[in-house]
């Protein structure tokens, strides 16, 4: 880890830190000494004292930051950070933004200028969608991002002044921010029980879906990641798999492209049923193609792969023995007939969800699970350990018996 730069940083008779710093003003050097941060909490250690200094510092240099000259609307903004400062965004997150924005913001805030648009009206409107509009917690938080995105963009464009800017991003007093969770949002794990479980395994048994099924049963792959698969990425020797891309929609068309984050790149462990499930498939594929060989010539679909190749749909793990391609879509009809016939509200990223509330409940130390299932920071891993499920209550009372 790179040594912190100490300059301007020394320890006081109390043992508490300060710092200090010179500043120009007017042609005039002024020194400048601080011993506590910029929420006026004393600086206990050496570290929080640098810390302390450079945001100091870095403070004053924006402070000196030209006024802005030029006044833009959030619509201007917007267009400025869809031309210039999204490139490096996934079709997805662009796609996102581009529907909040077309069906939300613009009629709202496209006219208003940037510079005068209130954190407390954002905050209002925030809360206005959470509580009466109605709409979920994870949703309203993307109109957040927006706000920040759109916030941000304008201070890096010198549309916004620095103090305009700190009050609506960065003072923690001031700043946009979501409304208080609803106690009945206060979770977003749903594991399926283990008698759930028996009826989900004997429901898929044999059915078109079954390989999919145990994809995220097994391993709590992404329904994207478990479509995505291709055969060369299995490893049926030593039990592994690569996840190394997805299945996705765009413009219409069926791709295979990057996965959702750097994390979701990562090798996965398979269990003895999969890895059997996984033998028996590869090995009917090779009859498959003598069988079906015909039928396949119809029946199969070229799609892009992930370096531009046209790969056929054989070539994916979730493909039907006659060619024919399985898509994300392939799971809306039996989640249905799951809430007809068992009752059960199945939704494929609650096999995830079970996947890694099992896996915590076997006490799997939370770095390898954080690893198999491509969090891309262990905090989220960690929300399993303490999700409270049916098997987990029993182990507490378990326990309870034996104190």
């Amino acid at each position: 880890m790179a040594k912190l730069n100490d300059t301007g940083v020394y320890q006081l008779a109390n043992k508490n830190w300060a710092f200090r710093y010179t500043i120009t003003a007017d042609g005039r050097k002024k020194d400048v000494r601080k011993a506590k941060d910029e929420f006026g909490n004393p600086l206990k250690t050496k570290t929080e004292a640098i810390r302390a200094r450079n945001k100091a510092v870095e403070r004053e240099r924006e402070g000196k930051k030209p006024a802005p000259k030029v006044r833009k609307t959030f619509k201007e903004v917007y267009a400025e950070f869809c031309e210039n400062g999204r490139k490096d965004r996934a079709y997805r997150t662009k796609q996102k933004q581009d529907s909040l924005w077309n069906n939300h913001l613009c009629s709202k805030y496209g006219k208003r200028f940037v510079d005068e648009i209130t954190a407390a009206e954002v905050n209002d409107y925030l809360s206005d969608l959470y509580y009466v509009e109605g709409f979920s917690y994870q949703y309203t938080e993307a109109f957040l991002k927006m706000f920040y995105l759109i916030f941000g963009q304008a201070y890096s464009r010198n549309y916004l002044e620095v103090d305009t800017y700190n009050k609506l991003c960065v003072n923690k007093d001031t700043r946009i921010k979501m409304p208080k969770m609803k106690t009945e949002d206060d979770t977003d794990i749903v594991a399926f029980s283990r008698e759930e479980l028996v009826l989900l395994d004997d429901y898929f048994k044999g059915t078109n879906a079954e390989t999919a099924y145990l994809l995220g049963r097994y391993c709590g792959l992404r329904i994207n990641e478990a479509f995505g698969l291709k055969w060369e990425n299995v490893d049926l020797e030593n039990g592994t798999i690569i996840i190394d891309r997805q299945m996705q929609y765009q413009d219409g068309l069926i791709k295979l492209v990057s996965p959702k984050t750097r994390n979701s790149k990562r090798t996965i462990f398979l269990c003895p049923t999969l890895q059997e499930h996984l033998k028996k498939k590869f090995q009917q594929r090779a009859e498959d193609e003598k069988q079906f060989a015909e039928l396949r010539k119809q029946k199969t679909r070229f799609i892009d792969d992930l370096d531009g190749r046209k790969i056929p749909s054989t070539d994916l793990v979730n493909c039907l023995p006659d060619g024919t391609l399985q898509t994300v879509n392939s799971m809306k009809y039996p989640s249905r007939e799951i809430k007809a016939k068992l009752g059960i509200n199945f939704k494929y990223h609650f096999l995830r969800h079970t996947y890694g509330t099992l896996m915590a409940e076997m006490n799997t130390p939370t770095h390898l699970l954080c690893n198999q299932m491509g969090h891309g920071h262990i905090h989220t891993t960690q929300r399993y350990y303490i999700a409270v499920s049916k098997s987990g209550i029993e182990i507490l009372q378990g326990n309870l018996n034996c104190l």
